[in-house]
């Protein structure tokens, strides 16, 4: 990212988006599902900023990842179903 956002900038830009409108960006494999548990923002911060140390920890304790078949085919299910999301190209960021 040439010109970094603050955590708080990421914040403001949070929307939601029903699963229809997001599976595109899930099937060119740019979605990225975060737990509950972790700010939208925080992870998207620490994304942009390539903080290799926190997301690696993440991904390896499964707070962050790509979604799972099973939860794509539930997803797709409800496809109305919305979701918290953050753009942080090229990735789209979805709390679960």
């Amino acid at each position: 990212m040439s010109e970094t956002r603050t955590k708080e900038e990421l914040a403001a830009t949070v929307d939601v988006a029903e699963w229809q409108w997001i599976k595109p960006h899930c099937e060119r494999g740019v979605l990225i599902t975060v737990s509950p548990g972790l700010e939208l923002a925080e992870a998207g911060f620490r994304i942009a900023t390539d903080d290799a140390a926190a997301v690696g920890a993440w991904i390896a304790e499964g707070v962050i990842g790509k979604p799972t078949a099973e939860e794509i085919g539930e997803w797709d299910r409800e496809p109305a179903r919305r979701f918290p999301v953050l753009i942080v190209s090229p990735y789209i960021l979805m709390q679960k």
